[in-house]
């Protein structure tokens, strides 16, 4: 108990704190300062409120953001000018982040009007270069080609697969190697996903996915003999097409199969992907190129690209995806315009006939045909030229080791890489490349927590399929008045636009409908006659009338023989009904008594014909 008495004196009561008067009164201590109250629920909220949007200051819109003056709906209107003017806003301080660019892209300048960039030799374009850059010369020799590669989104790693099964990623600016596998069976393709961590291979019977120690993860037992692969970054979808002719979507993400398509096309070696909306460009053996979306169960463009198999096949990264790039066994190389489909824009003849082509983030073009490659640049290969003749050379190559199989330009170097049947051949193109790059988008100097920021956001940004379209642009965007306007309402005020009108009205604007599914009023009036003063029908009666004279044999028969073409035999049953249907109306005149059939005379010789 002492020692709980000790206790209890050692504890004093809490000092008051005296209140002070507001005028400085006599309690105040002169020559210091009023003391300030710190009120921390104020300090802790503070931070995390503001002003409503409708009360912060906002900047004046700016002078090109469109306006839609002509929506009669206040909320609506609002809402669209607002998003006008903040993408208007986003435009004009792109413009102004270019100001920071400062890297600008290389090239080659000859000294005299008679040299030619094409005879630089690529020893020559290694002594030019810095030390950095002229790292990017290398050959690889390899045994189980020929080869097929793919780069990453941010240009620092490789990955490789050989025909023979030799599968081996890696980063090509150190050395480091990844992962290298040998699958002892046929492989045909290769792709990365989201990003280094995980890849795709397209071996002989299934897609398989693998990690970056070459650990199997997936079995892809819907994807049966695929040929090629291609992974949507935005969608987090991994496409594949095969010998079987289907098109199938996987969602990497959930795992689950999205969509197949039914080509029709057979067996498919050509595929490629518009990064500017995601559509797939496939290059079928009948020289057809088909652009294919996930919510559309038929190609969106079909055209007749070559007179044989379509060999190669690429889109222009750095015009937004405007520009496609075909070449065919036919030996020509066609430069198109996704934007109309009226024809080529360019086309030449390919030496030694087509193969691969590749599209660099400049706009250079690479053919590989025979044992060369062939580098072209801008602007000539995208003006129209009605001559089959090749536009300017930019760089020229040899390579002794056919077949040529695969070309991949190195994104933010100035690298082409190609695939052949002894391994793999690294060449510099100066002025390919893109020498600023967007460290939110593809860092090449991102770390490991750079790298799981980056996965992570990308998870949450992710796009639905059903958003993929040829035109970008078109969601969100307001639809455009009906153009074709058939019907008029009972009121006068309003029209119906021809897709809201009923089928059998849509048939007859068309020009397709049959006329004898249609009851006639006089057939209608005497099937549903009623006597006067019976009132209202009832419900059952309203249906039998309904159904009346629509389930007859005659007119089933008819149903079941409609075409477009004139038949004879739906003529002469034509005949017959407007014969029954005259008929039908002289019995009913003859019932009511308003007049009677004549006997012929020999004086209605001398009537006249009206």
């Amino acid at each position: 108990m002492d020692s709980l008495f000790a206790k209890a004196d050692a504890i004093r009561p809490v000092a008051k704190r005296r209140k002070l008067d507001q005028d400085g009164g006599s309690h105040a201590k002169k020559g210091k300062p009023k003391a300030t109250v710190d009120d921390k629920t104020l300090h802790s909220v503070a931070p995390h409120t503001g002003l409503p949007k409708s009360l912060r200051p906002t900047s004046p819109p700016p002078e090109n953001a469109k306006t839609y003056s002509h929506i009669p709906n206040p909320k609506l209107r609002q809402k669209l000018e607002r998003e006008s003017a903040h993408a208007a806003r986003a435009k004009q301080l792109v413009k102004d982040a270019e100001l920071l660019l400062e890297e600008e892209a290389g090239g080659i300048q000859v000294e005299g009007e008679m040299e030619r960039t094409w005879r630089v030799s690529q020893d020559e374009v290694v002594k030019a270069s810095g030390q950095e850059a002229a790292r990017g010369r290398k050959e690889f020799l390899l045994d189980f080609g020929p080869y097929r590669l793919r780069y990453t989104r941010n240009g620092r790693h490789l990955a490789i697969v050989g025909k023979k099964g030799h599968v081996a990623t890696f980063d090509w600016q150190t050395g480091t190697m990844h992962a290298e596998l040998q699958l002892q069976e046929t492989c045909r393709d290769i792709t990365f996903l989201h990003d280094h961590s995980h890849y795709a291979v397209a071996q002989k019977k299934y897609a398989f996915i693998y990690d970056k120690d070459g650990v199997e993860l997936h079995k892809l037992k819907s994807h049966i003999e695929p040929t090629r692969l291609e992974f949507l970054p935005y969608h987090w979808l991994l496409a594949s097409i095969g010998n079987t002719g289907y098109l199938k979507y996987q969602d990497t993400s959930t795992g689950q199969l999205v969509v197949e398509h039914r080509t029709k096309l057979g067996a498919c070696r050509t595929m490629t992907q518009n990064i500017h909306n995601a559509v797939i460009h496939l290059g079928h053996q009948n020289g057809t190129v088909t652009l294919w979306t996930p919510n559309l169960p038929h190609p969106a463009v079909q055209l007749l690209a070559h007179l044989g198999p379509v060999t190669g096949l690429s889109v222009d990264p750095s015009t937004g995806g405007r520009y496609m790039a075909t070449s065919g066994q036919d030996g020509l190389v066609k430069v198109w315009d996704c934007r109309n489909w009226k024809g080529a824009v360019r086309t030449w003849n390919a030496r030694a006939g087509g193969g691969e082509v590749e599209w660099s983030q400049r706009g250079a073009l690479a053919v590989a045909s025979g044992g060369t490659v062939n580098i072209y640049t801008k602007p000539t290969i995208q003006q129209p030229f009605n001559r089959v003749t090749p536009p300017p050379l930019y760089i020229t190559h040899p390579i002794p080791h056919r077949p040529l199989t695969s070309l991949r330009f190195a994104p933010f170097h100035d690298i082409l890489t190609i695939g052949h049947a002894a391994g793999l051949s690294s060449i510099l193109v100066p002025g390919s490349g893109e020498p600023n790059f967007d460290s939110s988008e593809a860092d090449p100097f991102e770390n490991k927590k750079a790298r799981r920021e980056r996965e992570v956001k990308a998870l949450l940004d992710k796009i639905q399929p059903d958003a993929i379209t040829l035109d970008p642009e078109f969601i969100g965007s307001l639809a455009p008045e009906p153009k074709l306007v058939t019907a008029v309402t009972e009121d006068k005020k309003g029209e119906i636009p021809f897709a809201r009108l009923p089928r059998m009205e849509r048939l007859r604007v068309a020009g397709k409908a049959d006329l004898t599914e249609d009851v006639s009023d006089e057939e209608e009036e005497g099937d549903g006659e009623k006597k006067e003063g019976e009132g209202k029908m009832s419900k059952a009666e309203k249906e039998k009338k309904k159904m009346r004279g629509r389930n007859k044999t005659l007119k089933r028969y008819l149903r079941k023989q409609r075409k477009n073409v004139i038949d004879p035999r739906a003529v002469a049953v034509r005949a017959k009904l407007e014969k029954q249907q005259e008929e039908r109306q002289k019995a009913k005149a003859a019932a009511r008594g308003e007049g009677e059939d004549k006997k012929p005379s020999a004086l209605d010789r001398f009537k006249r014909r009206s």
